[in-house]
Formats: C-alpha cells, sequence, structure tokens
C-alpha cells in the first residue's frame, strides 16, 4: 500500500523566513492533517506536565511551527500536531510559537486549503488509512482529529531506533504506517501497541521495507 500523496514543496525554516515569531493561541490554530498518533501524544503530555511554565515556554520558543496564513487572518499548522495537541488537552488556553511560511489572499477557508493542497501539505487519509478525503473533511481545530493507531506504531518504532526520523519528507511516519497496514499484524491500538511490536519491528528492519525513507535495515548482532 503507497500513500498517493501528491509532490511537495519543502518547508522552509525558521531562519530561512526571519522575522519574529509569532505567540498565538493552541486554540485558533486549524490542522492540516486529519490523524495523530494517540501514543505520541500520551507520551509527550507527560513530558509537558513534568515542565514548568518557564521550562515549557523555553521549549516551545526553541520548536516554533510552521504556519499559513490567510487573507482573513486565521492560522493553519504546517507541522507540531502532536505536541501541540497535548499541549492543548492539558492546556486549552495554552499558547506557542510560530512563523509563517507562506500568506495565500484567499480569504475562505476552501481557497486557502486548495492551495496547501498543491503544495503537498495536507494529509487526508483518516485513522483508518482511508483515503485521501477532501480538503474540507481535516476539523477546524486540533483535538478533531482522529486516532491512527499505525501512526502511533511507527512512533514507537521511531523511538527505538528501529526507523530513523526523514523531517524533509512530509507524513514521514504516516508512509510508514501506510505500509505496515498493508502487512499482517496482530489486533493492537495505541493504547496497546505490544501486541504488534514484535512483528511490527521484524517488518520494518526487512528488505522488503528498504525503500522507504528511514529506513535501517537489520539489528546488528549482540556479542557477548
Amino acid at each position: 500500500m503507497a500513500l498517493r500523496l501528491p509532490p511537495f514543496q519543502p518547508l522552509p525554516a525558521p531562519e530561512a523566513v526571519g522575522g519574529e515569531l509569532l505567540e498565538v493561541p493552541l486554540a485558533s490554530l486549524q490542522p492540516t492533517q486529519l490523524c495523530v498518533g494517540m501514543a505520541e501524544i500520551r507520551s509527550r503530555q507527560k513530558d509537558f506536565a513534568a515542565e514548568d511554565p518557564k521550562q515549557r515556554r523555553y521549549y516551545l520558543r526553541r520548536k516554533p511551527m510552521p504556519l499559513v496564513r490567510s487573507g482573513a487572518g486565521e492560522l493553519w499548522m504546517v507541522d507540531r500536531h502532536h505536541r501541540l495537541r497535548a499541549l492543548m488537552e492539558l492546556d486549552p488556553d495554552a499558547t506557542a510559537f510560530g512563523y509563517v511560511v507562506l500568506e495565500v489572499p484567499e480569504t475562505d477557508r476552501h481557497g486557502v486549503l486548495e492551495q496547501l493542497h498543491r503544495r503537498g501539505w495536507l494529509y487526508l487519509y483518516d485513522g483508518r488509512g482511508l483515503g485521501p478525503l477532501p480538503p474540507a473533511a481535516l476539523p477546524r481545530q486540533l483535538t478533531g482529529t482522529q486516532d491512527d493507531p499505525y501512526r502511533s506504531l511507527v512512533w514507537k518504532l521511531k523511538r527505538e531506533g528501529v526507523v530513523a526520523a526523514a523531517p524533509l519528507i512530509p507524513f514521514h511516519e504516516f508512509r510508514w504506517g501506510a505500509w505496515l497496514r498493508s502487512r499482517t499484524l496482530p489486533p493492537f491500538s495505541s493504547q496497546r501497541l505490544e501486541p504488534a511490536l514484535p512483528a511490527a519491528r521484524a517488518l520494518a528492519r526487512s528488505q522488503a521495507a528498504s525503500h522507504l525513507a528511514g529506513w535501517i535495515g537489520p539489528a546488528a548482532p549482540s556479542h557477548g
């Protein structure tokens, strides 16, 4: 199974854009993907809960989100969905920092989403991997994103070092999730990844996955 995603334009880094970072309420941001992996969100919430407000603010300033601003002043976030949904669930009034990567003249939601879709900056598959759905299916708030257990599974594989990060590839983890969906795994959920992990690790290390960005290959043999 391959995701039928359009060609993408890379997102510029904050240094390339210049200017001051914007501090924006999370409740005002619109997501550009239908799904998240709830296992990652629960993990990030534990991290946020262990920080004091000063530490949290410092962290968020160092991890600004790329934003698209419409002619009406509305903002769409093009990354950071997991960490910011985690924070929003803990504190609905929270703010975070972002930088504008694109200003579009359109003032209507449909026109803005078409601009984003053209650039490959939307993920339009649902929590079961079905799609692409029309851009209008995207929720208007972060808390409306669906849970995709395969996205959770790939997050866990990345944390274990089975899959490498590929920050320049949009929806990298979803691409891995789509491939794993095409294989046979035991039943699992974002709350209970353990049943699928042994098979998922073996699949992710196999030669069959070598076409995917972030493929590391077989684990090195242990000595001793």
